[in-house]
């Protein structure tokens, strides 16, 4: 490889240059391979030689010096004050509307040339300009916080739940959308106490996190033993600086699950469909009115499942080849649960004593009924069954016979469906039907079939084979119309059976 001197190279440079700017793509790869050989220099240090202005020359100016001068940058202050100081990309947006309404009013009088200047100005040209004038006024971007709320909670994993004391819960949403979440819709806020199975549940109006903070204070007052720690998912609304901050000033140990790990939330997940979807139903509710109804409902329920409702509790899982056995605990209510633990106080196990005592399970059902059918009725628009309104005694009277009656909760009930007394598409034999009337009056044994036979030979292309299924239906209606004529004593009209729909 030759390498050449620095007054050499310099001259080679000079040489080289002109006719490496004047070169096509595939031409200028040629000369840096020669130069480079030449020179010993790396190639990539060869092309910003290539790229280099001669000393001797005026370097070449920015557009942007020349196009957005001091008197651009005057009218913008202006603008932007006059705006309120609002970002450049919503500046840039108004300023059309905003110039020419300061120079009708007279405030501004731009010649033409600053005025083409100033409405094709950028937003990013605006926001440079005008960053020292806002850092003069005090006025700072916003910037995102550079650690997550969700990086400064613990994680706590399912496996992490073993031996754990009462008070530490597992909160989570249920969404009474009806399927869809658009719009305003109704939130449970689900509070399962891990230990004992103790659950709480809280109607919102909206997922939003002081409503959450709200919701949480509310079942702290409403828990038979002090909330120790809460557990959530990675909802929003949960993982947030609202949510951090009260659990800091209540002395609540704030954790969260992995990221699409159902299981690590599992005991609040089983309660949602045993208890939340068991009472509510999945229909759509929103308002104020089906939010107080809710609250109402949840407070019989909170007594009567988690005192006179057992529910099973897993011992132990063991793993036996492909085969997971699973062992239980003898079936208790979270209040029993509770009475046996030593680790809650005497205070707590008094209350809950006397309310166990207090309470009449059959009252807590009825209240339970009649919320239910308040919910189905504002849901559906129905007035809802009157029968559910009945006195104590009355409603225990039913228990006998009530099972006869399949489904007694009515947000669970079907709907009726009503009989369709319209089309859903046009008839296809509407024009013909008068000829199959004749046809079956001097044949009433003609088949359907061979009805469509005679439609298609006449005309083709309107009667398909598909269209015999339809027809069927309506000669056989035609038929059992003909039969009631018989037993009625002709009272029935023949020309009816036209409005049979398919």
């Amino acid at each position: 490889m030759t390498i050449v001197s620095k007054e050499s190279r310099k001259d080679l440079i000079e040489a080289v240059r002109q006719r490496y700017r004047n070169s096509t793509k595939l031409e200028k790869g040629r000369i840096l391979d020669e130069f480079t050989a030449l020179s010993g220099v790396h190639r990539k240090h060869a092309i910003r030689i290539m790229k280099q202005v001669r000393a001797d020359k005026t370097p070449a100016t920015r557009g942007n010096a020349l196009i957005y001068h001091e008197a651009v940058k005057e009218v913008l202050i202006v603008l932007w004050e006059a705006s309120d100081r609002i970002c450049g990309k919503r500046l840039v947006a108004i300023i059309p509307t905003l110039l020419e309404s300061m120079e009708r009013h007279g405030h501004l009088d731009l010649n033409e040339e600053v005025r083409k200047k100033v409405l094709s100005v950028s937003a990013s040209s605006v926001d440079r300009m005008l960053s020292p004038v806002r850092k003069s006024a005090g006025i700072r971007r916003r910037k995102k916080s550079s650690r997550k709320a969700s990086k400064a909670i613990k994680i706590k994993t399912s496996h992490d739940w073993k031996d754990s004391t009462p008070g530490f819960l597992e909160i989570d949403f249920v969404v009474h959308g009806g399927g869809s979440t658009a719009g305003e819709i109704l939130h449970s806020l689900v509070a399962t106490d891990v230990c004992s199975g103790w659950t709480e549940a809280i109607a919102l109006i909206a997922r939003e996190q002081t409503l959450v903070v709200e919701g949480l204070k509310q079942i702290q007052e409403q828990m038979p033993v002090p909330v120790l720690g809460i557990n959530s998912d990675n909802d929003s609304a949960f993982i947030n600086d609202t949510l951090i901050e009260f659990c800091r000033e209540a002395g609540i140990t704030f954790t969260r699950s992995r990221v699409h790990h159902k299981n690590d939330q599992a005991w609040v997940e089983q309660k949602n469909g045993a208890i939340i979807r068991k009472i509510v139903g999945h229909k759509r509710f929103s308002g104020l009115v089906a939010g107080q109804i809710m609250a109402t409902l949840f407070q019989a329920v909170r007594l009567y499942v988690n005192i006179f409702q057992p529910s099973f509790k897993l011992r132990e899982r063991t793993r036996d080849g492909s085969k997971v056995k699973k062992h239980y605990h003898p079936p208790a209510s979270p209040c029993e649960r509770l009475l046996e633990r030593e680790d809650v106080s005497e205070s707590a196990k008094v209350t809950l004593r006397a309310k166990s005592v207090e309470l009449d399970p059959v009252e807590l059902l009825r209240q339970i009924r009649n919320g239910q059918t308040a919910l189905a009725a504002l849901n559906g628009g129905e007035v809802g069954d009157p029968g559910s309104r009945k006195s104590l005694n009355e409603f225990l009277s039913e228990f006998p016979d009530l099972w006869k009656q399949g489904e007694v909760r009515a947000t669970h009930r079907k709907s009726i469906s009503k009989d369709r007394h319209w089309r859903t598409r046009e008839d296809p034999f509407k024009d013909a039907w008068v000829d199959i009337l004749l046809w079956l009056q001097e044949d009433p044994d003609i088949t359907a079939k061979t009805v469509l036979k005679r439609l298609q030979a006449e005309n083709p292309a309107l009667y398909q084979e598909s269209m015999l299924r339809t027809l069927q239906r309506r000669v056989g209606a035609w038929r059992r119309s003909m039969a009631r004529n018989l037993i009625l004593g002709g009272t029935e009209k023949v020309e009816n059976v036209g409005a049979v729909t398919g």
